[in-house]
This record gives structure tokens, sequence and C-alpha cells, in this order.
């Protein structure tokens, strides 16, 4: 009953103020009413008449500056305000409404309609009730209006709101603008909301933000400033369910995987107990003490509504996946090793690129031209209804980078999908090393096995690091040029071992020309080698070649600098940034280490 008149107001109240637009005042409202408001309640002519004047007297009117132009309630014994010519008692004042009316109603509804400057001026007059901007934006949300949706629920988080009268259902639009902000590439914006919400926020957008900011630092690889964001989240909302979640994700982004295993069972214990969290979530609390990386890459998989089946469906079928079959292989009149795609891999790949539709980005190493996961609701299932399309090299390329594009930043996705292409890729890459040849990028088709390489080690890194750091080292020893810059990525795991000897080995002679995350790594291994003079001049080296670098490391919170898609330039305060997001806990972590290096920046 009740939400059938709900339906009913919204369809009565939607036309009443169309009404109301095309006049602005209350007669046209009342004709309207009596001539077409009855047929959308239903035909009662009484209830229609009653609904009108209540909702003129909350509507906003341009032409008063977004202020309403209310009646005053008449007495019992009064005329109606409906107009009807009879007493209040015997009119309106007799009828009951099924239901109450959201004193906010027409002002969100209004928000809804208007546009342009009309919208500006009416978010900006500050009158809008913060309800009513809280459903509209979340309103344009969900129906694909995100310019429209981040006006309005900029409005409702502006500086002139007092933000501890929010209502506790702000949360998820506080959630949606950050979305927002971060989709549509408005990154200051993003960091000044958070920063704004931390300092004079009420505490549950506090706590979220906190959430928000870890998440955020995880996405960038910089640790160290999400286990802070998490402490603080901690103590902002100690009993918060999420912090389980967000705990053991941080866990493993460092590596931890059994501490993450115990750490999700502590939580459980302790929520357990709780008598306001329902089933579902004890049930996730359970499963993430049992096995963290299977519960997260379960819940990653199912995230999204369209594409939870297929997903699914995939991770299935890479469990089941055979050996690949031979490739063609051919040497080079320059005495190296070349691929070659078959007529049959041509045909496979033609097959899957009707569905794919997104070409590779030839000029960069894990780029696309085109977003794949716009269209993935068609590949993902056509793939799964030909799996033998895998069997072409350039397929698996395809598959590997879209799947490093969504999931290479998340540990606990390597089991799923990474570890079992590799199986797979692996049998390439033994049929390659058979040979006993140099394998190029730049000859035949190489680029497609490397590529794919890539694509894999970059998706282990973070969950299956060992495999990942194997694969890279397998693949450098074919492709001696290091066209794909796998030394840095060998070199910073090495590190991370604390096989100090290997990086100083693999790192080589000190050149100019040399990348700068692998002339660091050089640094640290001498440091940690107690090779001092060494490492004072590799630093001298790379100090040259970008003197923002050992400042950056230093500064305890130096000011971000937004990473574009590309590799920052060499030499750029971009660079040294990059760096220490992926390496600076490994400096803080060596004994001296940073001291050292405040010295040089002196």
């Amino acid at each position: 009953m009740l939400a059938a008149w709900v339906e009913q107001l919204l369809g009565y109240a939607s036309g009443a103020l169309k009404a109301i637009r095309d006049n602005e005042h209350y007669p046209a409202l009342m004709t309207w009413a009596r001539d077409e408001g009855a047929v959308r309640v239903g035909g009662d002519l009484s209830m229609a008449q009653a609904l009108a004047p209540q909702l003129w007297n909350q509507t906003p009117l341009v032409r008063l500056d977004f202020e309403p132009e209310p009646l005053a309630w008449p007495g019992r014994n009064e005329p109606c305000w409906c107009d009807s010519g009879r007493k209040t008692k015997q009119c309106c004042g007799a009828v009951t409404l099924p239901g109450a009316i959201p004193p906010h109603l027409m002002w969100m509804l209004s928000l809804k309609e208007w546009t342009g400057e009309t919208l500006k001026a009416a978010l900006k007059s500050g009158k809008a009730p913060d309800q009513a901007l809280l459903e509209a934006g979340l309103i344009a949300a969900e129906s694909g209006q995100r310019g429209r949706a981040q006006q309005i629920l900029e409005s409702l988080f502006s500086s002139e709101r007092d933000w501890l009268r929010l209502p506790e259902q702000a949360e998820p639009a506080f959630e949606i603008l950050v979305d927002l902000y971060q989709a549509r590439g408005f990154h200051r914006k993003r960091a000044t909301l958070l920063d704004a919400v931390l300092e004079r926020g009420p505490t549950f957008l506090r706590g979220v933000a906190l959430e928000r900011l870890c998440l955020m630092h995880l996405d960038s690889d910089d640790l160290a400033s999400a286990r802070e964001a998490f402490v603080r989240a901690q103590q902002t909302l100690p009993d918060s369910p999420t912090l389980a979640y967000i705990e053991a994700m941080l866990l493993l982004h460092e590596g931890h995987a059994e501490e993450a295993r115990a750490r999700a069972h502590f939580w459980w214990r302790r929520l357990s107990k709780r008598a306001d969290l329902d089933a579902d979530q004890l049930q996730f609390l359970a499963d993430l003490a049992a096995n963290p990386e299977a519960t997260l890459a379960e819940q990653m998989i199912h995230s999204e509504d369209d594409l939870a089946e297929p997903l699914a469906a995939l991770a299935t079928l890479l469990d089941t996946l055979e050996d690949p079959p031979p490739l063609q292989l051919a040497w080079s009149s320059e005495g190296r090793l070349e691929y070659h795609a078959t007529a049959r891999e041509d045909t496979a790949f033609a097959a899957w690129f009707e569905h794919f539709k997104v070409a590779i980005d030839a000029d960069a190493a894990l780029s696309f031209e085109a977003d794949p996961w716009e269209n993935a609701g068609e590949w993902l299932p056509a793939l799964c209804a030909y799996p033998e399309w895998l069997g072409a090299p350039a397929v698996m390329q395809s598959l590997c980078l879209a799947l490093t594009s969504r999931f290479g930043s998340l540990p606990w996705m390597a089991e799923s999908f990474f570890a079992p292409l590799a199986d797979r890729f692996e049998g390439w890459l033994s049929q390659l090393e058979a040979q006993q040849g140099t394998f190029v990028w730049d000859d035949a088709d190489n680029a497609i096995l490397l590529r794919c390489a890539l694509a894999l080690i970059v998706g282990m890194e973070r969950g299956a690091r060992t495999r990942s750091r194997h694969l890279a080292e397998r693949v450098l020893k074919l492709d001696e040029e290091d066209d794909l810059g796998l030394r840095e990525l060998v070199l910073d795991q090495l590190l991370r071992e604390g096989r100090d000897e290997e990086a100083a080995e693999l790192s080589g002679s000190t050149d100019e020309e040399e990348m700068i995350g692998v002339t660091m790594a050089r640094v640290l291994a001498l440091y940690r080698l107690s090779r001092r003079d060494e490492a004072d001049a590799v630093l001298a080296v790379a100090q040259q070649a970008n003197p923002y670098l050992v400042p950056m490391l230093c500064d305890e919170k130096p000011t971000p600098v937004a990473l574009a898609v590309d590799a920052p330039a060499p030499g750029t305060r971009a660079e040294a940034w990059q760096y220490r997001q992926l390496m600076r806990d490994q400096w803080m972590a060596t004994p001296g280490a940073m001291a050292w290096l405040d010295i040089h920046r002196r």
C-alpha cells in the first residue's frame, strides 16, 4: 500500500511541478489539479485538490529566487485553500492522504528537472534542503548523468553547509562524489574534499574518508600512506566492519598473507559478537578469516552484476586449460629467434576480435586504444564459448592485457586469473628457451609474446611475487636488450627479498642513461652491502639524472604529483614521485639508509 502511494505521489507531483513551471502562480496549479491531476490519483478529485496546495507550499519558485510562496493553512470553518468555495472541514480538511508528503519532495523534483544556469543558480542559492540534494544527486548518478550528479552532490558537500547536520544517508552520496572525481579525472577536487571531510566532517564521514584514502593509496602503491590512513580510520571508527576488509587488503599488498589471515580471524572473533551485523556480513568475515585471497577475489568477481557470471566462467575455464599448441619459430638472417603467427592463429584472432573490438596501442607496452571493459559483456562469454581461441598468442595477449588493466594492482586476483594464464604461457616460453636464441621485440611477431609476458609479470607482481620474478628472469635471459624494462622489476623484487648481492650484480655498471629505478636499485644494494664509496658514487649519478629524487625520498609529506598513463619523463618530479611510491618502503626498512640519504640531500 505504501509503495503504491509513493508511486502515485511521485507521478502527481511531477505533473504538478510541470504545471507550476509553466506559470509559477497558484491558480494555474489548481486548474491543472482539477483538469489533469485527478487522473494521476485514480480519478479522486478530492485528493487531487487536497494535494495541490500542500505541494505548492514547498515548491521553490524561480521568480522568487528559489523561495516558496506558501499559503496560510486555513481554519476549519474558513474557505478551503483549493478555491472550491466550501469550508475547509467540508473539503480538503476532510481528506485523509494514504501517506506522508516528504517536505523536500518538490525541491528534489526541481533539481531533477532544472538544467544549465537555472540549476547552477538554484544550487548557488544554498536553499535546497540536504535531503533533496542527496536524493537528486543519487538519482542522477544512478541514471548515468555524471555531470549533473557531480554538480548536485558538490552543493551538498559545499563549505557553506553544516556537515555535522548531514544525515547518515549522506555516506553513499559522499562515496559517489569521490568516485565521480576519480572517474572524471578531478584528482585535486577529490583530495580537497577528502581533506575537508577529515577536518570538519561528522564522525561517520571521517571514517569513510579515511577508508577511501587508504584504498586510494593502495591503488597508487603508496603503502606507507595507506598504513597511516588505516591507523587513523581505526582510531576514528574502531568497530567498523569495513576495517577488517581494508586491513586484509593492506596486508596482502604488503606481502603478508599469513598475517592477513590472522588479522581477519581477529576481526571475525571481535565482530561476531555484535548483534547489529547481519548474517551476510558475518559470513563474509568468516570467509575472510579462512582464506583472505580467495574471498577478496570472489568479491571482486561478483562486484558488478553484469560481469559476475562471465568472470566466474572465465576463472573456471582457465583452471581447465591444457598445454598450448606449438609456436611457429624461425631464425632471422641476423641469427635471432623469430615467432611468426600462423594462418590458424590469425583466423582465431579475427573471430575473437569481432567480439573484443579494441586494438592494442602498438606504441605502448601495456595499453589499448580504448577501454576493452566497456564491451566485456560481449567478449567474455564469447571466449568461454570458444576457448580454442586461446591457442593464438594474439588472443592471449589481448586477454592478459585486459585482465592486467583491471585486476593487475590487486594481489588477491593473481591465483584466479594470472597464475593459470602463466601456466599456459610458460609452455610457449619453454619452446623459445629450447632454441637457445636471442628473442628481440622488433623482430617478426615477437612483440605479441613479449607483451603477453609483461602483462602476466605485472599481473602477478603483487600477489605472486616469486613467480612474477621467475617469469621476468626467464624472459630477460631471452630478451637481452631488455625491451620491456624487466631488469628494474626484477631488481625491485630481489631487494624486497633481501638478495642484495644478486641485485648489485644484475644492476651492473652505472650508465647516465640508465632507468632511474635501476640506478637507485644499485645504490640501495651497495648501501646494504656496506660498499659505501661505491654507493656514494652511484647516488651522485642518480642525483645528476634527477635532482628531485633524494629530496622526494627524504620528505615526510611531499606534495603529490599526478601521474599520467604513460611513464613519467626522465629527470622530472613525476619520475621522482613514482620512484618514491614504489620503493620508499624499502629505504625506510633499511637501517640508517634514510639518514644517509638526508646527508646527501644537504
